[in-house]
């Protein structure tokens, strides 16, 4: 039943956004930690706004989506192993896609983002926090997650 006065429609939002937002929780502590300033001396504009404000590069714009090497996806903020070569697929998104992080890897959190209806799960380098991309329910098996990662916040090894 759909509200009939402005009050209850009121209420109703309200508790609404309730459900959307996140709780307060502990502030989160990662093994590299550095200030903003510094961050950005090391990473550079486009790598600090992706990395550290969590901003998304541009689609088809990474050389490392046609990477297809053997080899290791680093943490391009400290050099973190974080994905093998061997469980990147090709998602058609225009991102590098993984479905399946390496153990200990990352680290993950809500995001309730306006980019993103209904909120998605922000992936984060577990040893210094950098944003990377974002995980959804969408991707092959054997896991159905498709990890959409900026190629900005990677750096390839080749084995």
């Amino acid at each position: 039943m759909m509200p009939t006065d402005r009050r209850t429609f009121l209420t109703m939002a309200g508790a609404g956004l309730l459900l959307f937002a996140q709780p307060a929780s502990a502030k989160l502590t990662f093994v590299v930690n550095h200030s903003p300033a510094e961050w950005r001396r090391l990473l550079g504009a486009q790598r600090f706004a992706v990395m550290r404000e969590a901003a998304t590069e541009k689609p088809y714009s990474s050389p490392l989506l046609d990477e297809h090497r053997r080899g290791t996806f680093l943490c391009a903020a400290c050099a973190f192993p974080l994905f093998s070569s061997a469980t990147k697929y090709d998602s058609k998104t225009g991102w590098p896609s993984f479905w399946r992080p390496l153990p200990d890897a990352i680290g993950t959190q809500a995001d309730h983002h306006y980019r993103y209806i209904g909120g998605a799960t922000e992936v984060l380098c577990r040893r210094c926090g950098g944003h990377i991309g974002h995980v959804f329910d969408d991707g092959p098996k054997p896991t159905g997650l498709r990890y959409c990662m900026n190629g900005v916040a990677l750096k390839f090894r080749p084995a």
